[in-house]
C-alpha cells in the first residue's frame, strides 16, 4: 500500500523536484514535456496554472510520472487533487486543513514554513516534510540551523535553487529541492527554446548528482 512516506521517499529518490507555474495550460504542458525528455520524473503542477486540476489529471493518467499539486491551500482542494490522481501536496506556508486532509486520504504533505514556530507548526500540521519557502530569502545556513533543532524532519528548500547553489542547499541537509522558475524560465517556454530549457535542465542534474555524490543523503528520514 502506498503510504505517504513512500511518496516522500520516491521523492527524495527523485531528487529535484521541478515546480510547474506558468500563465498558461499550453505552456505548462509544454514545460512538463520537455523536462520529462530531460530526464526528470516528478512534477508539481501549482494550482495558480490556469487548468492545474486537468493537467494534474492528464499527466497521471500517463503513469510514467509521479504528479504532485502545489500552492494547495483548502481541504477542498485537497481533494480535488488527490481525485485528479496528485500523490503529495504542496502547501507554501501553514494550513492546518490541508494537513489533516492530507493524512485522511493517505497522501505526502509538504508544507511551506521558515521560521522554528512555523516548522513546528506544520509537522503539528501533519506535514510529512516541510517545504524552506521562500529559500532565496534565508540561504543554506537556515536549513542548516533548522535541522539542528529538528534532526529528524526532511527538508525541501524551495525559491531561488539553480545548479550554481545546489550543492550548498545539500550540504546543509535538504532532502530534496523544489526548482521554479530557475529551472524552466516561462520566456523560454513562449519562445519554443526547448535546447535552452533542457540545458538548464541538465546542468541542474548534473549539479545535484554531484553534490548528492558529495554529501550523502543526510537529509533523508
Amino acid at each position: 500500500m502506498t503510504t505517504a512516506l513512500s511518496i516522500l521517499d520516491r521523492l527524495v529518490q527523485f531528487g529535484v523536484v521541478p515546480v510547474i507555474r506558468m500563465s498558461s495550460a499550453e505552456y505548462a504542458r509544454t514545460a512538463v514535456e520537455w523536462l520529462s525528455e530531460a530526464g526528470f520524473g516528478t512534477f508539481e503542477i501549482t494550482l495558480t496554472t490556469p487548468g492545474a486540476m486537468d493537467l494534474i489529471a492528464e499527466f497521471s493518467a500517463r503513469g510514467d510520472r509521479l504528479i504532485g499539486a502545489g500552492t494547495v491551500m483548502t481541504a477542498e482542494a485537497v481533494a480535488e487533487a488527490v481525485a485528479a490522481g496528485a500523490r503529495y501536496v504542496v502547501s507554501p506556508c501553514v494550513v492546518s486543513e490541508v494537513g489533516e486532509a492530507c493524512r485522511e486520504l493517505g497522501i505526502a504533505c509538504l508544507m511551506g514554513a521558515l521560521t522554528p514556530t512555523e516548522i513546528h507548526q506544520a509537522l503539528a500540521a501533519g506535514a510529512a516534510a516541510v517545504k524552506i519557502f521562500p529559500a532565496s530569502t534565508v540561504g543554506p545556513a537556515h536549513l542548516k540551523a533548522m535541522r539542528s533543532v529538528f534532526p529528524g524532519v526532511s527538508f525541501m528548500p524551495t525559491g531561488g535553487l539553480d545548479a550554481d547553489n545546489v550543492g550548498e542547499w545539500l550540504k546543509a541537509g535538504a532532502a530534496c529541492i523544489g526548482a521554479g522558475g530557475k529551472l524552466v524560465d516561462e520566456g523560454l517556454v513562449a519562445r519554443g527554446d526547448k535546447a535552452a530549457i533542457q540545458a538548464t535542465a541538465r546542468r541542474m542534474q548534473e549539479a545535484y548528482a554531484t553534490a548528492r555524490k558529495d554529501f550523502g543523503r543526510e537529509g533523508v528520514i
